[in-house]
């Protein structure tokens, strides 16, 4: 890194190859590629992946359709991370980024070589106008994440400088250069917020080769991909051809990969992980069963509470359901003790709260003490615990306390608001229908209460539009969070995000507290700074019952058949597929193979 000075900013500039939130970046200037791939990798060879559900468009960055999976492979970034630090974007379009220490505006310079898959070179013209279209016209997620980018404007021949509103949103020179760049002169005499089945061209390492509408994809890589030398990409994209077949469910998908028909699965079941690959084609290392540690934070998967719903707008109401949930019968007896109960929404990561509050965590919580439960300052934040038994007695007992005050009276074995004498009755609805088994025992639990509960499973299609329209009373969903959150928490959890369909604030939390320590995240000035600020904004989360938790495991099921090798050093943050090649000896006798335990 160097620095300038501006002739017309008069202030110190940075100049580097890359730039990292805090601290400095792990690769210099001079690094040819990162540690966990083999930039000698071989590249050719077929992979077939799986999806399930359907697709109906190419393009991902609207709110309407269903996008094909795999269909982010065509497109590049300003730059991209890496898989083994916190959060540091190296240049890739850009060749270099340049910044003031204060991070009120970024600078990036487009490389020469960065070309369209038709051989036109991306330009600064195109930057400015996937920035301004996706924020006119693209998904909502694009208005938060970028909601503090006055403008983009064209200086000189190759470079593109972002202007923000002030100098406390220090995310933003990173995260802009995580816009997806999109080739102007392909899109602008079509309609952009409409779905499409036309290939799209775009400037990644693969190209749609083939596709049954609906029902499978196949990519092929680019040979002439003028990215395939950057440091940030050497030794990855290595798969000649990657197909993606779609199957109904996750029961047709896991057979066909029993069967040969897929090439790489990731399992979500505990149950079927344990159970299911007892099989010739696993016990003779044909295929691989991998348990693939990481270090990523696991977020929160939980049962989300619509609050915009009347019946769940009291505290104390969501609270007294949690208790309904019994995860240590769960986890023993239908998931093999496999999961840990998760109890942050940023589980798995130092950004984690945990034990009362610290003194430091205080001198925020302290400014909003009249605006928050004091359970926050008094207690731990515990999820229910059972004894596993499945006998509940005493739980529901704390249940049905929280419910009477409530305002809920038992009449003649049904749950009744005393004042309006309506029912207590709602819908959990799901999208795999592997969840039933899972829902219906709470339900059970919820039914002693009084609560009538139906549970409804639908095609994927119609979740996500119920999903984006918050038609919905609660909902089983995971919130993903990374070492290094920020703006997306204004789509998470804002309050302008609880109005606005396509928002990932399902939940529909609209809290004071939670917007202003959101903006405090933003703007924090140091890693620390950011550990404190999260912690707090996850107990105000917690102690807001806006989810009953569930459970987490910190590692990758995966199963693959014997055809991949992989480079010596895995990422921290990803599985890291991108970085696997086709070893092409034990691809040609994996038909043998296969044949010699049938």
């Amino acid at each position: 890194m160097f620095c300038n000075i501006s002739p017309l900013l008069k202030a110190e500039i940075n100049t580097s190859h890359a730039i990292a939130m805090h601290g400095e970046p792990k690769y210099d200037k001079n690094f040819t590629h990162v540690e966990y791939v083999n930039p000698n990798a071989p590249k050719g060879g077929k992979v077939i992946f799986s999806s399930t559900g359907s697709y109906d468009s190419f393009n991902p960055f609207i709110l309407k359709g269903t996008p094909a999976a795999g269909i982010g492979n065509l497109y590049e970034t300003l730059t991209t991370s890496s898989s083994d630090e916190a959060f540091t974007e190296y240049a890739l379009i850009a060749e270099n980024i340049e910044w003031p220490d204060d991070r009120s505006w970024v600078v990036y310079t487009i490389r020469d070589e960065a070309v369209w898959h038709d051989g036109k070179k991306i330009t600064p013209e195109d930057v400015i106008w996937t920035f301004n279209t996706l924020m006119e016209k693209g998904h909502p997620f694009y208005k938060y994440y970028y909601g503090d980018v006055i403008e983009a404007v064209k200086e000189g021949k190759n470079k593109v400088r972002f202007i923000f509103k002030g100098n406390t949103n220090l995310e933003l020179a990173l995260i802009v250069g995580q816009l997806p760049v999109l080739p102007k002169h392909y899109w602008e005499d079509k309609k952009f917020e409409e779905t499409t089945l036309e290939p799209p061209i775009g400037s990644g390492p693969y190209k749609i080769k083939e596709f049954d509408p609906g029902r499978s994809i196949t990519y092929e890589l680019n040979q002439s991909y003028w990215g395939k030398n950057i440091p940030i990409k050497k030794g990855t994209e290595n798969f000649g051809i990657i197909k993606y077949e779609y199957y109904k469910d996750r029961s047709i998908e896991r057979e066909a990969f029993k069967a040969g028909d897929i090439d790489l699965f990731s399992e979500n079941s505990s149950k079927e992980w344990a159970t299911s690959y007892d099989i010739p084609a696993v016990k003779n290392n044909i295929i691989k069963q991998e348990l693939i540690e990481h270090q990523n934070p696991q977020g929160m998967q939980a049962f989300a509470f619509n609050t915009r719903r009347e019946l769940f707008k009291d505290r104390k109401v969501r609270e007294a359901l949690s208790y309904a949930f019994d995860f240590e019968w769960t986890n023993k007896n239908l998931f093999f003790d496999a999961y840990k109960r998760t109890d942050s929404f940023f589980e798995n990561s130092e950004l984690a709260s945990s034990g009362l509050p610290s003194t430091n965590e205080l001198n925020y919580l302290n400014s909003y003490i009249d605006q928050l439960p004091k359970d926050i300052f008094l207690k731990e934040f515990i999820p229910p615990l059972t004894d596993g038994s499945g006998f509940m007695r005493k739980e529901l007992q704390k249940a049905s306390k929280l419910l009477k005050n409530a305002g809920w009276v038992l009449i003649d074995g049904k749950l009744k608001n005393k004042k309006s004498n309506t029912k207590f009755e709602f819908e959990i609805l799901l999208v795999s229908p592997a969840f039933e088994r899972i829902v219906l025992p709470f339900k059970d639990n919820l039914q002693k209460l009084g609560i009538d509960v139906t549970v409804r499973t639908i095609d994927s299609a119609q979740y996500q539009n119920r999903l984006d329209s918050f038609d919905f009373d609660m909902v089983v969903s995971t919130f993903n969070q990374s070492l290094s959150p920020g703006n997306e928490q204004r789509n998470f959890w804002g309050s302008d995000a609880a109005k606005t369909n396509g928002s990932r604030n399902i939940i529909g939390i609209n809290n004071t507290v939670v917007d202003l320590l959101i903006e405090k995240i933003i703007s924090a000035k140091s890693r620390e700074d950011l550990i404190t600020t999260t912690k707090v904004l996850d107990r105000v989360l917690l102690w807001g019952h806006y989810v009953i938790p569930q459970w987490h495991i910190s590692a990758y099921r995966t199963l693959y058949w014997d055809k991949f090798d992989k480079p010596k050093i895995k990422p921290k943050y990803s599985l890291g597929t991108n970085t696997w090649w086709i070893n092409l000896e034990k691809e040609s006798s994996l038909s043998e193979r296969k044949k010699s335990i049938q």
